[in-house]
This record gives structure tokens, sequence and C-alpha cells, in this order.
């Protein structure tokens, strides 16, 4: 003989109003607790709690004497008076002193860190403090908890949907030098220092105007940056040059660029190999096509960089080399190669 058991569990819900109605109608009819329960389907427990938390002194004016009894609004009353007592204040609250560094820290000009290294550091140095998830720190930024805006995450303002569909022939049109397809395997892994991706950054698509050089190793993150006068393929070949001689060759193993005509004579630079990625392939330099993005907070689109110094370029270089990374386990590139970081 086969027996079927119910296991399906009902989850308990507060009494509303309507049924403080009914209690209080029943019970005033003489109704035991019991025949209320079963009367609205509730444990009598519940119904014995309610009767308790609703009752009142009262006094009977004709009589001259007290009684009590059980009123539905004052047992709604006690119900709300309760629950918001045991309302969580929430982490904020116990959070200021992590509030007030975090502020701090995303306003500094330049700015090292972001959210995410920002906990990770506090955490780190302040163990014993209320520290707030990286995802709870962008909510109260969103909710305008903070005295922090969009605008104090450049990243985050830049943020786009990614367009899918759009195909491109990766076939290389133009012939500069070694495709990537032959770069050494050792490359995609990450394992070894002295793989470097290039780029040009441009305040304004005009030859004459001064353009930005940036390197970024992959596996350390380091950041070299140099400020061209315009970018012609001879300027930057001359400039590569002298990176790499200023730097020493030992550590250039390998240099990918894309296959713009402003690198068409790197492939005569000496001391490394040069590589170039396919069109329209920015994710084939990811790591160089981030770290550019990053010194957008720096160098906004559309401002010349005529205006920008030596030493204006040299403080952007070590502040993204001294700023922490969750790729390298929140390490910054000075951690790991510190005698090129400075």
């Amino acid at each position: 003989m086969t027996q079927s058991k119910n296991t399906t569990h009902t989850h308990y819900q507060q009494l509303q109003f309507d049924e403080r109605g009914q209690i209080e109608a029943l019970y005033e009819q003489g109704m035991s607790i019991r025949q209320i329960a079963r009367r609205l389907h509730r444990n009598p427990s519940t119904i014995s709690r309610e009767i308790r938390r609703g009752t009142a002194v009262q006094i009977d004016s004709q009589q001259h004497c007290t009684y009590s009894a059980y009123f539905a609004e004052t047992g709604e009353a006690v119900y709300r008076k309760h629950r918001s007592a045991s309302v969580w204040s929430g982490l904020f609250s116990s959070c200021s002193f992590f509030i007030n560094l975090l502020t701090k820290a995303l306003k500094t000009k330049p700015r090292v860190y972001s959210v995410d290294t920002f906990v990770h550091w506090f955490k780190q140095n302040y163990p014993s403090e209320v520290c707030p998830s990286t995802s709870t720190v962008y909510r109260y930024i969103n909710d305008q908890r903070l005295l922090l805006r969009n605008q104090d995450l450049p990243m985050k303002l830049r943020r786009r949907i990614k367009h899918h569909g759009r195909h491109h022939n990766r076939t290389n049109k133009k012939v500069l030098g070694q495709s990537i397809e032959l770069r050494p395997s050792i490359v995609e892994s990450r394992s070894e220092f002295g793989h470097w991706e290039g780029d040009l950054v441009k305040a304004k698509r005009v030859e004459s105007e001064p353009a930005l050089m940036t390197l970024t190793e992959r596996f350390s993150r380091l950041e070299i940056i140099v400020k061209l006068p315009n970018y012609h393929a001879q300027t930057c070949q001359k400039a590569l040059q002298t990176i790499i001689d200023d730097y020493g060759a030992q550590h250039f193993q390998t240099v990918t660029f894309d296959n713009g005509s402003e690198f068409s004579l790197l492939n005569n630079v000496s001391g490394t190999d040069i590589f170039f990625a396919h069109p329209y392939s920015p994710w084939e330099r990811g790591t160089n096509e981030n770290t550019n993005g990053l010194l957008r907070e720096f160098f906004p689109k559309g401002k010349s960089f005529k205006d920008s110094s030596l030493v204006d370029i040299q403080e952007v270089q070590y502040t993204l080399n001294h700023r922490p990374r969750k790729c390298l386990g929140y390490k910054c590139p000075a951690d790991i190669v510190p005698e090129l970081a400075d």
C-alpha cells in the first residue's frame, strides 16, 4: 500500500488588520483561543500572543471600575511599534570611518584607488573596522548616500554596452612587419616579463598635434608614457627606439602595435621584436587598450596635449604604476618591477 505524505512547508505570515478585527469580534462573543485559532486557521499560540499584545485596560465610568479588553487597533499599533524598533539600522550607519577615507581617496587628484582596490586596502589595514563590499559601495553611490558622484568614477561613466554582430575582415591589407600570428606563444601566458603592447593616445585627429605613445607590459601592467610632438611615422620610430635604449633592450622582448600608418617604420627599430595586430581587433592589445582608457581620467578626449608638461605626464605614469590592480592580486606594477617604475 502506497502512502502519500504532504511535505509542503508553509511560511508564517504576520496577522493582518482584518484578522485582528475578527479576533476582536470573536473574543467579545466569548470564543476560546483555540476556537478562534481554528476559525482563522492559525496556531493557538499566535492568537494568544496577539490577544496579550492588544489587550488594554479600560475604565467603566458607569460601574466606576476598570476592565481589560482586546482591541484590534491596539494590537496593530503595538505590532507596528515593535516592527519599527526591530528593523536593522543597516551597515551604512556603522561604517562612517570607511566612508570618510573612501571619499577622500577617490577625490584625490591624481587618484590612486578605485572602489574595489580601496575596499581591499581598507580590509588589510583596518581589519577590525566595518567595511562594506564593493557592490554595496556602488549601491550607496547610486543611491546618493555618499559625497561621491559618478563623475568621481571615470571608468564607471565610460562603460558602454558592447554591440555584438559587427564583423570585420581581419586580414592585414598592409604588411608593416611580423603579424601577431607569429608572436611567441609564451606572450599569451603572461608568465614572464618583457612583452609589451603599444599605441598612441591622440587628443585631436590632426597629425601636427602632440600625442602620447603608451607602452603597457603584459605581465606586470607597467606603463611607460612619452609625449610626441606629432604622430608622424618617423616620430614614432624615434620615440620607441629612445624608450628601448633608455630602459634597456633586455626589458623588451616583444612589442605589439596595431597596423596604423603611424607605425609603418617601427619594423626598423632595433633591440626588440615588433609584431602587428589584425585590423579592427583592439582586444589583441587589450592590456594597453584598458590602460589607455585609464589615461582619459587625466587627459580627456578632445583636449590638446600642448599644455601637458613632462612633469604632468610623469605624474600620471607614476600614479598608474602605483595603482593597485585586482588582476595582480591587489599589488601595483611598481611592486613587481620597482627598478623600472620610478
